[in-house]
């Protein structure tokens, strides 16, 4: 059987048994804060089991793409890896316990054709039940093993979540891969034993605190690895002597010129390369981009182990490309996102790839050094300084330090290395606090205890504002400052619920709307509206009139003409991003929206620059789709037909079986999959102007722009600022431009002359101050307050200062705008003595309220108490006195 054939075997089974095959989903969690990865197939039901979302169905089953960097240590012997597939069977309160031992049992002997004397049962301490149905359908006791949580309790996905005890199928792998001991069972880690099949017994919620409560329903989520089950159906010691893995393993071993089987060193780096390819391909091609921080400096991560093992193999040249293109051309066809997004795999590599090579270049020889040091001491480990030195000042990851390390058999100081990490953190955090980041997905939804309550008891609202913007409804839950009640007074903040609105609910970028919502005895006007996970729209406000009540029928009416300026700009990002894949390539990914009232931002991956030529290209093109006036439509279709017929969804979304498609133009230069309000036609937006563009992070840019009465604002303010300087200038529009260049021009050269008489000035000053240094037990000082210039020229002073005197501790002291500054200068006989230009000019400063530091030979510092100068320069004979006598 072949991985392709166990795949579908695996599905089509369950799909006969009244299982509905959902599609993975994204290794990107959607909305789940407490992932940062899919680490296993039951992530995207976990929604289901927690009441949030309605599944479906209530029996499920799929192949999941998961990744897990837990062990990535080990990734490399026979049975770890970071990605991997989870073929799983699930239900949502449905059947338990015997349906599924019964199922598996089926499946592993009747479709699988495993031997049953290969196979060995392990359920958890207590669970009478499981022991029971295993025991029913012909299990021997001897072969049921019973173990503790460390073994058969599956905890949380997450720091929290639902969780219960599990039992697992064991294949006996045989004597020849056991440790020989008598009592060697599958509990032991020696390799004979492998876990083919896991069955969870979904019955609890766990908090973070680990708190677990009784589950409303009981649930089945198990989980079948698809690479250990296929090594041990094709008779292989490890899953990479598969047919999965062997085109990824041919492709680097002829990029290599190496041979597999020879030599285990070589082995376990051509099976590190062949894992995190897999990785590596699938991570980029579900929008992860290389970053610092999170699921970023995973992918950052394995990029770089991938390289730094290649370059065992004797890859010392760019190569993952290469194997990532093998990756694509294996897996295609279970999962299209790879060639779809091929180019994009293909950029975001080669990038990060040559950055780390370009590092590794020019900082392997300092790691080298480092750990030839802590041999030579007979140290085991490198100090948390030294790691963290050489990732801080050299760019050398730590990671990539102790994989180096690792092999002269050194560990690193983690503990102290992620306290200096700490400390640097610090001070960074300290630098950005006034900087507030506005996170890629948009404004985040912010939701109340007691809203989340409501939602949670209330129906999924009917959401109708796609046809009308007022309408009546039943008013079905409230709350009024933060708490569940049955009615709200004049003044009382509330959250309501309706059974229909023609509100939207904050969602895909989109902003909420506002508007009013009258009563039979009140109105309340609405700020915000939300959309709860669980599809329900609950509008956020202030009673502004009389009294609200639970049953109210209530007149719902959106600000038709702010819903308007959000449609304009929501379609606008549309024809966006079709100009981006037109003018950047189809590469061009989403990564996240902001559709306001007032403007539109757009986030994309795009691996190269955005030349100001391109962007007004860009500009030019939507502004014509407008002009165009194209016809915007939102039909709804299957999810697979969808995708099939060219739609363009966000991986990081979680669709429906059934999805709305905006299609925009006949025939279509727009399709995308969106839920989101939109103009009829593209020539109700108006005018396209772009504000901004930027990076936002590597690969990643953002575009800001206006539409309609946003554009019209800008233009307008620009023309009475164009007028301004116009009038300034005195000169025509026409005339603006070239009478400020002319002005810039003139002052350029004032300044030019500017500076040339200051030089000339402290040429002067100099020969004057030469003649008034003093002798300190034997070292030469002048400090002197200096006429007002330019901070270069005072070092050009202090440098003639130093020539005229020849050994010399210089100050130097100048009012600038207000406040004192300080220059302090050293010459080389001086330094090699201990004198310090940078601890000088710091004792001295903070005479005057200030500080400041450089380097022995010359050092800058500035003052708040220009007044106090004169007292801070008495300072340095003593400053001097006291290192002399030292």
């Amino acid at each position: 059987m072949t991985a392709d054939q166990l795949r579908q075997a695996f599905l089509r089974f369950f799909e006969e048994r009244e299982h509905r095959v959902i599609p993975s989903s994204s290794l990107v969690p959607h909305k789940d804060p407490t992932l940062l990865l899919t680490s296993a197939g039951m992530v995207q039901i976990k929604p289901y089991y927690l009441g949030l979302e309605t599944p479906p169905a209530q029996r499920m089953a799929s192949s999941q793409k998961c990744f897990r960097t837990t062990d990535i240590d080990l990734v490399g012997d026979s049975k770890h890896f970071t990605f991997f597939e989870m073929l799983g069977n699930f239900s949502v309160a449905d059947y338990f316990k015997k349906e599924t031992i019964s199922w598996a049992w089926e499946f592993v002997i009747e479709h699988l054709k495993l031997s049953r004397e290969r196979l060995w049962i392990t359920i958890y301490l207590d669970d009478e039940a499981a022991f029971a149905y295993w025991r029913g359908i012909g299990i021997p006791a001897d072969r049921i093993l019973r173990f503790g949580e460390e073994d058969n309790f599956w905890g949380p996905v997450g720091d929290s979540g639902p969780c219960g005890p599990c039992s697992e199928i064991h294949y006996d792998m045989g004597e020849q891969f056991g440790c020989g001991k008598p009592d060697c069972k599958p509990s032991c880690d020696c390799g004979r034993f492998c876990e083919i099949w896991n069955l969870v017994f979904t019955e609890f919620n766990q908090a973070p605190d680990g708190k677990r409560t009784p589950l409303p329903e009981k649930h089945i989520d198990t989980g079948m690895g698809l690479e250990r089950t296929l090594a041990v159906l094709q008779g292989k010691p490890t899953p990479y002597e598969t047919d999965l893995f062997a085109p990824l393993i041919g492709e680097v071993c002829r990029l290599s010129g190496r041979e597999y089987g020879r030599d285990e060193e070589m082995d376990r780096a051509i099976r590190i390369v062949t894992d995190h390819s897999r990785g590596i391909a699938f991570l980029v091609a579900d929008g992860v981009m290389p970053s610092s921080e999170g699921r970023g400096y995973i992918l950052r991560r394995i990029i770089r182990r991938a390289s730094l093992f290649g370059r065992k193999l004797g890859l010392t040249e760019p190569f993952l490309i290469d194997t990532a293109g093998a990756v694509i051309d294996a897996f295609s066809h279970v999962y299209p996102e790879l060639s779809t997004n091929q180019g994009l795999i293909r950029d975001v590599i080669m990038a990060e790839e040559e950055r780390f090579i370009a590092t590794l270049d020019s900082g392997l020889g300092l790691v080298e050094k480092a750990v030839a040091g802590a041999l030579q001491q007979g140290r085991k480990e490198l100090t948390d300084g030294e790691a963290f030195r050489l990732q801080d000042t050299h760019g050398i990851p730590a990671d990539v330090t102790a994989e180096i390390a690792a092999e002269k058999g050194l560990s690193v100081d983690w503990e102290g290395f992620e306290a200096e990490m700490e400390k640097h953190r610090e001070k960074a955090r300290a630098k950005a606090n006034l900087r507030t980041k506005e996170s890629l997905a948009g404004k985040s939804i912010t939701h109340t205890r007691a809203s989340l309550e409501l939602a949670k008891d209330a129906g999924r609202t009917e959401f109708v504002g796609y046809e009308r913007i007022s309408g009546r409804a039943r008013l079905v839950g409230l709350t009024a400052n933060d708490e569940k009640a049955e009615g709200a007074v004049q003044g009382e903040e509330v959250c309501i619920v309706l059974d229909e609105t023609p509100f939207y609910g904050e969602m895909g970028g989109q902003v909420g709307d506002c508007g009013e919502i009258g009563g039979p005895e009140g109105k309340i006007t609405v700020s915000n509206t939300l959309m709860a996970p669980s599809g329900v729209i609950v509008h956020v406000g202030k009673v502004s009139q009389g009294i609200i009540s639970v049953g109210d029928q209530v007149e719902a009416m959106i600000d038709a003409e702010r819903r308007l300026d959000i449609a304009r700009n929501h379609t606008a990002t549309h024809l966006l991003q079709t100009a981006l894949r037109k003018t950047l390539g189809s590469s061009v990914r989403q990564k996240g929206s902001l559709v306001e009232p007032e403007r539109l931002r757009f986030d994309f991956a795009h691996m190269g620059s955005v030349t100001e030529e391109q962007l007004n290209d860009i500009q030019r093109q939507v502004n014509e789709l407008i002009r165009q006036n194209l016809k915007v439509e939102a039909i709804f279709l299957p999810h697979d037909q969808a995708i099939a017929e060219g739609a363009i969804a966000l991986f990081e979304e979680k669709y429906g079986e059934d999805v709305r498609v905006l299609q925009i133009g006949e025939p279509t230069i727009s399709k995308e999959l969106c839920g989101g309000t939109h103009v009829g036609s593209t020539g109700e937006i108006g005018l396209f102007l772009i504000t901004a563009e930027s990076s936002i992070g590597v690969g990643l840019h953002r575009i800001e722009a206006v539409t309609g009465r946003g554009s019209e604002s800008l233009v307008e303010s620009r023309l009475a600022e164009l007028k301004s300087i116009a009038g300034a200038v005195e000169g025509s529009l026409d005339e603006a431009p070239g009478k400020v260049k002319a002005l810039v021009e003139e002052l350029d050269t004032e300044r030019k002359r500017a500076l040339s008489l200051e030089r000339e000035l402290s040429r002067r000053v100099a020969d004057d101050l030469s003649g008034r240094a003093e002798q300190v037990d034997g070292v030469t000082v002048l400090a002197a307050r200096v006429p007002t210039m330019a901070m270069p020229v005072l070092r050009q002073m202090g440098d003639m200062l130093k020539d005229r005197l020849k050994s010399a501790v210089v100050v130097l002291a100048m009012v600038h705008n207000g406040k004192p500054s300080f220059l302090a200068m050293v010459t080389p006989d001086l330094a090699a003595r201990g004198f310090h230009a940078g601890d000088i000019v710091n004792q001295v400063a903070k005479a005057t309220g200030g500080g400041g530091g450089g380097k022995a030979a010359m050092a800058q510092a500035g003052g708040k108490e220009a007044g106090r100068i004169d007292e801070a320069l008495r300072l340095v004979k003593g400053i001097v006195a006291a290192r002399a006598s030292e």
